[in-house]
């Protein structure tokens, strides 16, 4: 697909996002139209660092954290929400609106914390791709590294014009993550009833269960879609009416809620299948490429091969996204933005730096994904704030019941991390 074919793409889906809202198209089919955005921003909920925290979860505690994932899933909702409310009430994304209506001093606090949140997101995503093309490929992680790099760079150029080519690379790419893990559910035994309980009854059986908690939070909610989400809905579409921007929002809160009823989904299902293959003679399993070894004696090969294909697809997907979520944190905090293949580069360097010393790689993921939850709230917190601000919002402020609810999920993460503070000082 050449540039000038990417571009028209793009028009096309802009004048007929505009005859919906002029009233001339309607019918089921105008939510395709809609559907990108969350779509994007849901990838972050299914990246190779969600693959890592739910594998210890199942292997270790069967389905009793499921609650967990559910709770974070419904958190991620609400706040997407407001991040995509926000780009279309406001016109700016969320780094921008830190930069316009703080003081200086806290902006650069908070530019500096989301940067090293993009680095730890860049991880997780960037190893993940490595660890399952060198396993699939039998090829050196190192080499691993290299390739997932130079095709997630090729996505970046692809989708590089106009919104609509990524949106449909990374849907499709979300497509197989899905169906890979529906496989998995069919090939692994489940016990449901024990997982419809580990849904709803809240356990945290010992300290383990709450760092693999806190950590299956920082993978869910994460910080960088949060920034990203506000960016995309931003330039997607502008209205040019208030009414348009509330036929806006209101396809936007249907995309948020279907694209992370997915991604919530996917997440349940790793977690299931950790613990339907390994909870039972092999809890022990704590990193991707044991799991993968682990899977192909157990469940057989189709199992294995699946489960690599789906984290491969997880791994180019979010690492592309989370390369242009940096691209907007900078360019919202900063007010500048640098060529994307040095941003590449730049968030590539951690995850070299973490293979050449020997670092257990999942380890890494997890530990990325517990730095990911300590720097959540600056970007949850900043949300809550602007969103509830008739001066900026408009007559799109929150309600009383939506502030609440943001107000209590930023404070059960607030709670959760003081508490892995405390346990991890002794």
């Amino acid at each position: 697909m050449d540039a000038e074919t990417r571009a028209g793409l793009s028009r096309r889906t802009e004048t007929e996002i505009r005859a919906v809202l002029a009233g001339r198209r309607r019918g089921i089919s105008t939510l395709l139209l809609f559907a990108g955005p969350a779509l994007i921003a849901s990838i972050a909920y299914m990246d190779p660092g969600n693959f890592a925290t739910n594998i210890q979860a199942g292997a270790r505690y069967n389905y009793q954290l499921l609650w967990v994932v559910l709770l974070a899933n419904l958190i991620a909702m609400l706040f997407q929400a407001l991040s995509a409310k926000l780009g279309l009430a406001t016109g700016r994304n969320l780094a921008e609106m830190c930069r316009l209506h703080l003081p200086r001093p806290l902006v650069y606090g908070m530019w500096g914390v989301s940067e090293v949140a993009a680095m730890a997101t860049d991880l997780a995503e960037f190893l993940g791709g490595a660890i399952a093309l060198a396993l699939l490929c039998h090829i050196p992680l190192l080499a691993g590294m290299a390739v997932t790099g130079v095709l997630t760079y090729l996505m970046l150029v692809l989708g590089g014009r106009g919104f609509r080519p990524m949106e449909l690379m990374i849907g499709g790419l979300i497509l197989v993550i899905a169906v890979c893990y529906i496989l998995e559910l069919f090939i692994t035994p489940v016990n449901w009833g024990a997982a419809a309980v580990g849904t709803v009854l809240p356990r945290l059986p010992d300290a383990e269960a709450l760092t693999i908690a806190v950590g299956i939070i920082g993978a869910t909610v994460m910080p960088h879609a949060l920034y990203l989400h506000s960016s995309l809905t931003q330039h997607r579409v502008v209205p040019h009416s208030e009414a348009e921007r509330r036929t806006l929002l209101r396809f936007s809160n249907r995309e948020v809620v279907i694209a992370l009823s997915i991604a919530g989904l996917v997440n349940m299902a790793m977690v299931m299948t950790a613990a339907g293959a390994f909870h039972a003679g092999h809890s022990d399993v704590a990193d991707i490429e044991t799991a993968y070894h682990t899977l192909s004696p157990l469940l057989g090969p189709a199992a294995a091969g699946v489960f690599l294909v789906s984290l491969m697809a997880s791994g180019l997907s979010s690492s592309t996204v989370g390369t242009m979520a940096g691209q907007a944190i900078m360019q919202g905090f900063a007010g500048f933005s640098i060529p994307v293949w040095i941003r590449r580069m730049v968030t590539m360097i951690p995850a070299f730096i973490v293979v050449a010393l020997g670092v257990n790689a999942t380890h890494a993921l997890v530990m990325s994904q517990v730095v990911l939850s300590f720097a959540l709230p600056v970007p949850m917190v900043a949300l809550v704030v602007f969103t509830r601000r008739r001066d900026i919002m408009g007559p799109f402020a929150n309600s009383r019941a939506i502030n609440i609810g943001a107000i209590s999920g930023a404070g059960a993460i607030l709670a959760l991390n003081i508490v892995l503070l405390i346990q991890t000082l002794g």
